[in-house]
């Protein structure tokens, strides 16, 4: 593949140290990323593709039975195409040249820590960008998405409150056609708090959350005080369509030192938002 346009042959670093920044770049990324987690993967579709069409569909009622197949039933179809561009997420950093002289004459490994900041700092904007969205730049996100589906919370403070929002979330997507597997994603405070003893059942409130989201149970820094969804994973639902993966860049010498950048093309592709009900209000 002609990776040209990261214009590694330019920089100072050698074979082992770009190596070394690409392993810790994906080590970093993978540690934080929650989105992909329980999100389908489109692509890579290349780092030059900027555009990408997806479906919202129509026709999702219920299918037919029928002994000659001759009964009428609605059609799954695309009711509206939308074409979405695939923004860049990046963050630079730099290597000085003295540092990379220094790891050179003592034959030391290269000290990756910058990229490694970056990498996380990019990871944190892709989650964002998943459950949040970008107002500025047009984009919805899980918790925002129009369509989804709401329950007011209770106060997850007490015990209890927070299993009996899951359930009643998942009751509404089910009856919606939505099945699982289902994902559960909260803010902090609130994977904290489920963190106590059951009712008299000797198991940890999360856990038996977990027995009814086997999609998994994730807690994200990108959503605020008293948010939290549920939703139905599944690529005919939502996907997340990348064109380049995580991968770094050389900028070219700056006064000497050498700038680097971490970056990443990817959208949230909403094609059913109410395979999302979301947990509004409470504390």
């Amino acid at each position: 593949m002609d990776m040209n346009y990261l214009n590694r042959a330019e920089s100072p670093l050698t074979e082992r140290d770009w190596e070394l920044i690409d392993t810790t770049v994906i080590d970093v990324a993978r540690r934080s990323l929650v989105g992909r987690r329980f999100l389908h993967v489109f692509g890579p579709l290349g780092a030059g593709v900027q555009d990408v069409d997806y479906d919202t569909f129509a026709g999702t009622g219920a299918a037919q039975v029928a002994v000659f197949g001759e009964t009428e039933t609605s059609v799954v179809r695309a009711q509206r195409r939308v074409h979405e561009n695939i923004p860049l997420i990046y963050k630079d950093f730099m290597l000085y040249w003295r540092d990379i002289e220094t790891f050179r004459q003592l034959n030391a490994p290269l000290d990756v820590s910058a990229a490694a900041a970056a990498a996380s700092i990019v990871a944190q904007k892709e989650d964002s960008l998943i459950f949040n969205g970008d107002e500025e730049c047009g984009y919805e996100g899980l918790i925002n998405a129009t369509g989804r589906n709401t329950i007011p919370a209770r106060n997850w403070q007490e015990a209890g409150a927070g299993f009996q929002d899951v359930v009643d979330a998942r009751s509404k997507l089910m009856e919606g056609g939505f099945f699982g597997p289902y994902a559960v994603v909260l803010n902090p405070v609130w994977y904290a708090s489920l963190h106590r003893v059951y009712a008299n059942s000797g198991v940890l409130e999360i856990n038996h959350i977990r027995e009814l989201a086997t999609g998994g149970v994730f807690q994200t820094p990108a959503l605020k005080e008293n948010q939290g969804m549920i939703l139905s994973t599944g690529i005919q639902n939502f996907d997340v369509a990348i064109g380049q993966d995580l991968i770094t860049a050389y900028l070219g010498v700056d006064r000497m030192n050498h700038p680097f950048r971490v970056f990443e093309s990817l959208v949230l592709r909403l094609k059913r938002p109410g395979a999302i009900c979301t947990f509004e209000g409470g504390r």
